[in-house]
């Protein structure tokens, strides 16, 4: 009961802060084109940070994937540690490129 009334106040708080924040900008008197490019600002600016979380969390799982499974076979098969690490390597400069790559394209969306 307790998790029960906690987990739906979390769902409404989640739900509901969103269209606070948006409500603002539909009551505000100002100019409707001063409106628009500040409501789209805010759009950069949330998608620039939405884009670069989810960037930093897909990166991060496939890290630990990948170190993960080359862990494992150089456990499985010690002698194939050569072979194995260099191509752990080049994979997790690649997934870390991509990362900084969407941090990047981020930092091109904010106005």
């Amino acid at each position: 009961m307790f998790f029960k009334f906690f987990g739906k106040l979390i769902f409404v708080c989640v739900l509901g802060l969103p269209i606070f924040l948006l409500t603002s900008h539909a009551y505000a008197q100002e100019a409707q084109a001063a409106n628009a490019s500040s409501l789209l600002g805010f759009g950069k600016a949330l998608g620039a940070g939405l884009a670069i979380g989810l960037a930093v969390i897909g990166g991060a799982l496939a890290q630990g994937r990948t170190a993960s499974a080359a862990l494992e076979g150089i456990a499985r098969n010690p002698g194939a540690t050569g072979k194995i690490f260099t191509p752990f390597i080049l994979g997790m400069a690649l997934i870390e490129s991509l990362v900084i790559f969407s941090l990047l394209i981020a930092f091109l969306l904010l106005p």
